[in-house]
């Protein structure tokens, strides 16, 4: 079986050792319909898996071979993919297209620097402003996007790209250098009518990012790590491979928190958390954990292994702990196995003595996973939480429906005064299998 087309199913399996945990493999069943080499994917609102573009063969360097369609698995529209201008505008830095799923069902998507929002319902694109000075942020050119957090009772949607690269996509890779800076650019657009009118708004990092990623935290905050301050992903492609590999140089050791919510000028934090010494550049990956800490590993800019050279084949994993993690934490028991759409439940909680209880917050996440310097499926959902006045438990109210979360997996995380517990795992929804009908009940405009 053509691995590119393959698709491996994980059945829901608790057992941290793996007994009773089963992969899937029937090449006559699950399978895509087209061949396919770095595409994009996204759980959406019926539960069902969208897969975005990628190439046929794979090339050193831009999209050569591409594949300018949608598909679905459950496999829509009888299995046949469906045409995408969208991926045909973009070519050749469109490899890993960025898609988020918005409130409304509809899917926001980035590939080199333009934005669409697709309707999957009518099948319908509809274009946005491109992303300011010309930064693309698609493979090779991998800057990171992540769709910031969404809040009761409206859960405006608002996205946010950091890093990538300025560098025209007309140049042959070998007139690119790995010593051509990143872009510092971090850009924000407000996905509403009035927000889409308005346009970007502009911001700058302390330092240019190329391969960075961006992992939600509980509290709301965006950590954005790893990465090189210049070059482009992919290996031995550009005039000056640092090695003859790496496209990349100057990792960057620092991560960064973004806070969303603080006035222009004082989002970013580079003093509060320590830095690595490990280069994490192309073929790195990170991971908010169920505990409430990252892990982070991988980078190989390399064809195969390769132990010798610059940059080497990294084998070494990391863990950063939060503040948080050092402290006495509050936590969540017996927090239901299944929660319905727009349900109400009241779970024990332990809160320490040393928190006040001022400032409190839910958070539903599903924490996506981690690929070429985005994170997929990624989201989290603040949730309305009222604290009992013994402080012995709290009542949530679950997400409204299906389209403000997509059904299926997640952790709950309760963060009391800027601590938080760890994850509760959870199924949101019914639990039957994509694609379902819409549960819960739909926001109210």
């Amino acid at each position: 079986m053509d691995g590119r087309m393959m698709i491996r199913l994980l059945e829901p399996c608790d057992d941290p050792n793996g007994v009773g945990c089963r992969i899937i493999e029937d090449p006559n069943k699950l399978r895509l319909a087209e061949t396919r080499w770095y595409p994009g994917s996204l759980r959406i609102f019926d539960g069902s898996l969208m897969v975005i573009g990628g190439m046929h063969e794979t090339s050193l360097f831009y999209n050569t071979d591409p594949v300018n369609s949608y598909e679905f698995f459950p496999p829509k529209d009888d299995g046949k993919p469906r045409p995408a201008p969208f991926l045909e505008r973009t070519l050749r830095v469109n490899l890993f297209p960025r898609a988020l799923a918005l409130p409304d069902g509809k899917v926001f998507m980035i590939a080199n620097n333009q934005t669409i929002i697709y309707d999957v319902e009518t099948n319908v694109e509809t274009r946005l402003p491109d992303i300011p000075n010309g930064v693309r942020v698609t493979n090779p050119f991998d800057g990171t996007a992540t769709l910031l957090p969404l809040c009761p009772p409206l859960y405006v949607p608002e996205v946010l790209v950091c890093g990538g690269s300025n560098s025209s996509d007309s140049l042959p890779s070998e007139q690119l250098s790995s010593q051509d800076p990143a872009s510092d650019q971090c850009s924000r657009l407000v996905l509403t009518p009035e927000g889409i009118k308005r346009g970007w708004t502009v911001e700058h990092m302390p330092i240019g990012r190329m391969m960075s990623e961006m992992v939600l935290m509980p509290d709301g905050r965006v950590l954005i790590i790893s990465g090189g301050a210049t070059g482009y992903a992919a290996v031995g492609s550009v005039a000056d491979a640092i090695s003859g590999n790496s496209n990349a140089d100057h990792p960057v050791f620092r991560p960064l928190l973004y806070t969303p919510n603080a006035p222009i000028g004082q989002r970013f934090d580079d003093k509060s958390i320590p830095e690595t010494d490990i280069p994490r550049l192309y073929h790195s990956v990170v991971t908010l954990t169920p505990h409430g800490n990252i892990f982070i590993a991988g980078s190989n800019p390399n064809a195969n292994l390769n132990f010798t050279v610059h940059f080497r084949s990294e084998f070494r994993a990391e863990y950063l702990n939060p503040p948080y993690m050092t402290v006495a934490r509050p936590s969540l028991r017996n927090v239901p196995k299944s929660i319905p759409f727009n349900h109400t439940f009241t779970v024990p909680i332990d809160i320490p003595t040393n928190l006040k209880g001022r400032d409190i917050q839910v958070a539903l996440m599903d924490l996506g996973f981690s690929s070429h310097a985005f994170h997929a499926s990624s989201r989290l959902v603040f949730m309305q939480a009222d604290l009992a006045h013994n402080r012995k438990s709290i009542t949530i109210v679950g997400p409204p429906n299906n389209r403000v979360y997509p059904p299926g997996p997640g952790f709950i995380f309760l963060t009391i005064d800027g601590v938080t517990s760890e994850g509760a795992h959870v199924l949101i929804g019914n639990g039957a299998s994509p694609p379902v009908e819409d549960q819960g009940v739909p926001l109210s405009i």
